[in-house]
């Protein structure tokens, strides 16, 4: 399995992506994220695969890619549609200097579900503001 790194490019924080991502779904499904360049490792993508986006300099969530087909752009030209789960998993926060395009992530790299760290190191018991705030300084 292996994973895609995608800057979201002008969004500021991850309810903008969600709403985004729901007109678009409204739109012209099915929910994709389309691309120049088709991913060569298609095969070990949508093996269980995941896009993790950056958010304002930092990775915050990630999207299971359900498939990768051959799309349009509105124009018309040819390029990849990364067709995506529509749930936004929530990640361990981890700083990311700007790139172009997208790069691959392995599994051993890519930071784990806040889901799971919660889980495993009492996360869960402490006030809901107090959890809100660890996140947004990125320390959980």
């Amino acid at each position: 399995m292996l994973h895609m790194l995608k800057l979201s490019v002008g969004v500021k924080e991850v309810g903008q992506l969600r709403a985004i991502q729901s007109w678009r779904a409204a739109a012209d499904p099915p929910l994709r994220h389309q691309t120049r360049s088709t991913p060569k490792r298609r095969d070990e993508i949508i093996a269980g695969g995941s896009i993790y986006w950056v958010i304002g300099g930092f990775v915050q969530v990630r999207q299971r890619i359900t498939d990768i087909i051959g799309d349009r752009w509105d124009d018309g030209t040819s390029c990849a549609g990364l067709v995506l789960d529509p749930v936004l998993v929530p990640v361990s926060a981890r700083p990311v200097k700007a790139f172009q395009g997208w790069r691959y992530l392995t599994t051993a790299d890519a930071p784990a579900d806040l889901a799971d760290l919660e889980q495993g190191h009492g996360a869960a018991e402490l006030p809901p503001a107090l959890l809100r705030e660890l996140r947004a300084l990125c320390l959980i």
